[in-house]
């Protein structure tokens, strides 16, 4: 048996008993019912999901994985993929966008190299579980071996289970590579049936024309690699990618280690929906950070069924989105924590 095979097996029904108990206790709190909204929803899931109606959000983690797609030799991106290292290394030097949000939030950010076609050569603080020198052309033929996505898998189950080991208690999904739009649109595409032409965006900024070509591509990869919709680590293996396997193995490891994960934007909701695809019971531990402006990420939203706590007409990736979230959700936990009750603080229920 593999890893990510005990990993599913692991996964258990988010505690229903916690999850009505925090919710009685903020009912008690000094407020009308219900009046602080979404806030009370995150404390309450926080809370069931850890287990503890005390949750210490003092660590929280975003994991950025980087992979390079094949599949940008068919011009689907206004970008060529040379621009993912020099993205990782910005990214390591904290000037991307996820350095800043998250320095503002309170949150690390850990990027792990799954799968980009470039060596680092131990460059200081990239953590190096490379699968493949990025993905095949899917648009003609799989994207990735079984094995190749199975490996990328676990890499995200182990980042998971190494929060357990460190007490994180809060873990955020990120993703850095060119192209991987395309990927990500095949992939609700392949789980939906919904038609790729309502699903596709313009990713990085393309043109008209280039979004016509990236549709083509994209019918052409499902057509030719006939992924199982019923099967989504088939759907992975043909059409995905390993940076966005590893995103649905860190979802993995954490619903199966009860760590609340904060799912970012498109790319990283692709790799959500792979790994509720795979078990149903990881929908109760996902936290959707935000409305991406990418088409297809209603459709994957509405499967998963998660609502999205931001809408800003963010399209960048790499965790930002988780990182602005992560705050709103540790607000909610303190809010179950630290809130007055009406008995101590001497107010008659009336509110």
């Amino acid at each position: 048996m593999n890893i990510v095979e005990t990993t599913l097996e692991r996964i258990k029904p988010v505690n229903a008993e916690l999850l009505q108990q925090a919710q009685a206790k903020l009912d008690n709190k000094t407020k009308p019912l219900g009046s602080l909204g979404r806030l009370e929803e995150f404390g309450r899931r926080v809370a069931a999901i850890s287990g503890t109606m005390n949750p210490d959000t003092t660590k929280k983690v975003i994991f950025t994985f980087a992979g390079d797609h094949g599949v940008t030799d068919e011009g689907v991106s206004a970008f060529p993929k040379e621009v993912t290292p020099q993205m990782a290394f910005n990214m390591l030097a904290g000037g991307a966008g996820v350095n800043v949000l998250a320095r503002h939030a309170g949150v690390e950010v850990r990027l792990v190299d799954v799968g980009m076609d470039y060596d680092f050569n131990g460059a200081l603080g990239l953590i190096d579980r490379k699968v493949a020198r990025g993905t095949k052309n899917f648009a003609k033929g799989p994207a990735m071996t079984r094995d190749q996505a199975l490996a990328a898998l676990k890499v995200g189950i182990d980042q998971a289970d190494q929060c357990k080991a460190e007490g994180v208690a809060m873990a955020g999904t990120g993703e850095l590579g060119i192209g991987n739009t395309t990927p990500s649109s095949a992939i609700i595409a392949a789980i939906s049936g919904i038609s790729v032409k309502d699903l596709t965006h313009r990713g990085t900024g393309i043109n008209d024309a280039a979004l016509a070509n990236k549709i083509r591509v994209i019918e052409q990869g499902l057509a030719l690699n006939r992924p199982d919709p019923k099967d989504p680590l088939d759907v992975l293996t043909k059409v995905g990618g390993l940076e966005i396997a590893a995103i649905a193995g860190l979802v993995l490891g954490c619903a199966a280690n009860g760590i609340p994960v904060v799912v970012d934007g498109f790319i990283s909701t692709a790799g959500a929906l792979i790994a509720s695809e795979m078990h149903p019971n990881v929908r109760d531990y996902i936290f959707a950070a935000h409305a991406s402006v990418e088409i297809g990420h209603r459709f994957m939203l509405e499967r998963i069924g998660a609502t999205p706590i931001l809408d800003l007409n963010m399209r960048l990736g790499e965790g930002t989105g988780a990182a602005l979230a992560m705050g709103l959700i540790e607000a909610g936990v303190k809010v179950l924590k630290e809130m007055a009750t009406f008995e101590q603080a001497g107010v008659a229920e009336q509110l």
